[in-house]
């Protein structure tokens, strides 16, 4: 099949690398997204070897469910081992044995194929297109803030950063609390959130400082974390989404002072995201950028990698 492989350092095109023969479900890739973990992965976060890429939406072609043969599919990307503590309680993404699509010990979407367990499967109704649902994944993490922490409608909220992760949090936050601002530094992605109602700022004002009951970090950098702690009130929560490559050391300092709660998040569910785009109640065709076919990955990445560009897919 054609796939693109890393091996540490780089990544290749290949056309006869070797198709999934597993006993899991097979799935075509329809189109897959470049994310900012893949662009980290590049970059040494992690260490990884194989087929990149975790968002992805496809059809069905091999699965001992026929039923679920020609069905269109997205995928939750941790696989647990089905008998640690951790998947005996449903945290198959907490599994210390997992493998996870395109990151950790799996291939992942950016191939012809992927192969998946069945219970990681989503059939995606039609009213969603392969674009939309290629944001299913991310917009699963998005909402996940909202399982972790009681959003109270009159809080002032502030999402660091305006990449693809960041805008979607901030569509999903919105739904709850209305008074959002965005501190970014691109000057069109932030445009963007005008239109629905979102405060923007680039650059952190003297009135901004510790004035915000929630601060969600989606930035990817040190910096992002700092600035965070700008705007955090004392005894605030802050949600940290990014995966920082860097080796720099954090000051945790103004945490213990100020009392502040982190809270680590990650992956989320996927049916409140599947229904949210069936519904309409999140758009997220303002962020579709451009697609490349599998060969041209390369060009894919580099404009994936530039400041001002939104969602990027592969298309096998």
């Amino acid at each position: 099949m054609k796939a693109t492989c890393f091996d540490g350092k780089n990544m290749r095109y290949e056309e006869n690398y070797p198709e999934p023969n597993t006993g899991e479900v097979i799935v075509r890739v329809n189109l897959a997204g470049i994310c900012g973990t893949d662009l980290e992965i590049l970059d040494g976060y992690m260490t990884y070897d194989g087929i990149l890429g975790h968002e992805f939406v496809g059809t069905v072609e091999k699965a001992d469910n026929f039923d679920l043969i020609g069905k269109r599919v997205v995928g939750e990307i941790n696989a647990g081992c089905g008998a640690c503590e951790s998947c005996q309680k449903g945290m198959d993404r907490h599994c210390p044995n997992r493998t996870v699509l395109g990151i950790l010990k799996r291939d992942g979407a950016f191939a012809e194929f992927l192969s998946l367990p069945e219970k990681n499967l989503h059939v995606i109704p039609d009213n969603i297109t392969d674009e939309q649902a290629v944001f299913v994944e991310p917009l699963a993490a998005a909402f996940e803030i909202k399982e972790q922490v009681s959003l109270q409608p009159q809080w002032r909220v502030a999402v660091v950063g305006d990449g693809r992760l960041a805008q979607l949090i901030i569509r999903v936050l919105k739904l709850t609390c209305p008074n959002i601002t965005c501190f970014g530094k691109h000057k069109n992605k932030l445009e963007s959130l005008i239109n629905i109602g979102v405060k923007i700022k680039i650059g952190i004002e003297k009135s901004d400082e510790q004035s915000f009951d929630l601060v969600v970090e989606a930035t990817g950098s040190n910096s992002g974390f700092a600035d965070t702690m700008k705007l955090i009130k004392p005894r605030g929560t802050v949600i940290l989404k990014s995966t920082i490559a860097s080796r720099e050391n954090l000051d945790l300092t103004p945490t213990i002072i100020n009392e502040i709660t982190l809270i680590g998040s990650r992956c989320g569910l996927f049916k409140p995201a599947i229904d949210a785009l069936a519904t309409g109640v999140v758009s997220v065709d303002s962020m579709i950028d451009s697609t490349y076919p599998l060969e041209k990955f390369s060009e894919a990445i580099e404009h994936a990698k530039k400041p001002d560009t939104l969602k990027v897919f592969l298309k096998p």
